[in-house]
């Protein structure tokens, strides 16, 4: 009995010590940089987001900064996974992506949605049809009477298999029956690179992500994947549903944890990301870009995350994407 008796106490000062180290981490948190993974190329939407929060957390975590580090590769999956194997302890957090929802479906990936904390949601953009201004359509209608006819299907580009991106094209196919050559890159800026070389004929990334190209007249915007149009440059341009075809199609970016991520910490970021997420240093970045700021906190993001983990677990087999 004596020698059980000492084994539970030493257990029980074992715990103990163990909760004082962990508190006492937690209580000098962060004391070193915070490595912030981008799961996608630099250059597109998700990388701005993530870039623009490190810089307005700055002003809130003044301690020490916040570090970039990009990880594209799977459709997110490389920096997703990075992400979810990564030690509990708050010094490598991650921007996630609405593919955090579809690839599984794909049988790209083990791991889900459940398998990371959310902090907060910080930005919403729907998916839009882009080709170059000196392509022949004109209009939506002109690209998808073009697309139907054609005996080779147009080179859709989009920011890799399963991406948010290949979606939008994809479900464009199934709610027009019209067939599309599917071209993966490693994330939206590359997409829009190899439609500007004229690699592609189209794709189908968000309107802020090709927006400056717009402007510079180089690329033409047919229509975008929303309820409603979208404000600022985008104001003139259709959305699908105005022109017949029922279809909205959106990318969510927010900020997660390992999901083992203490209480304590968690509940510092969550603080940092509202505060960061409505400084007029991410709001401008966000506006300038012509992307779309949409701050929700954790409660509300994993709200957003089921909806569309429901939604696409009975979308994707309808779209027979695995092909």
């Amino acid at each position: 009995m004596q020698i059980n008796r000492r084994h539970v106490i030493a257990s029980a000062a074992s715990f103990a010590l163990a909760g004082l180290s962990t508190a006492s981490h937690a209580s000098d948190y962060p004391n070193r940089p915070i490595e912030v993974i981008v799961p996608v190329a630099a250059g597109g939407g998700t990388d701005l987001v993530g870039r623009a929060f490190a810089e307005a957390s700055k002003k809130y975590l003044p301690q020490q900064p916040m570090i970039v580090t990009n990880k594209p590769g799977a459709s997110g999956a490389v920096g997703m996974g990075d992400l979810i194997n990564a030690k509990p302890d708050g010094y490598k957090i991650g921007i996630i992506i609405v593919e955090l929802t579809i690839i599984p479906n794909l049988g790209i990936t083990k791991f889900t949605a459940s398998d990371l904390r959310p902090i907060a949601r910080l930005n919403v953009d729907p998916g839009a049809v882009t080709v170059r201004a000196d392509a022949p359509w004109k209009t939506v209608e002109e690209f998808l009477a073009d697309a139907k006819q054609r005996k080779d299907p147009l080179a859709v580009g989009n920011a890799g298999m399963g991406s948010i991106w290949h979606m939008a094209a994809a479900a464009l196919s199934d709610k027009t029956g019209i067939a599309f050559n599917h071209v993966p890159f490693l994330g939206a800026s590359p997409a829009v690179v190899a439609l500007l070389g004229g690699h592609v004929d189209a794709i189908t990334v968000s309107p802020g992500e090709v927006a400056q190209h717009v402007a510079a007249g180089k690329l033409r915007t047919l229509a975008v994947m929303a309820d409603q149009r979208v404000p600022g440059m985008f104001e003139k341009v259709p959305t699908l549903k105005e022109r017949g075809i029922d279809l909205s199609v959106v990318v969510w970016r927010g900020l997660a944890v390992p999901k083992t991520t203490p209480e304590d910490i968690v509940a510092l970021l969550s603080d940092v990301a509202r505060k960061a997420a409505d400084d007029a240093v991410f709001r401008d970045a966000l506006t300038k870009a012509n992307l779309g700021w949409a701050y929700a906190d954790a409660a509300t993001f994993q709200v957003a995350i089921d909806k569309d983990r429901a939604f696409y677990k009975d979308l994707v087999p309808k779209l027979d994407m695995k092909k």
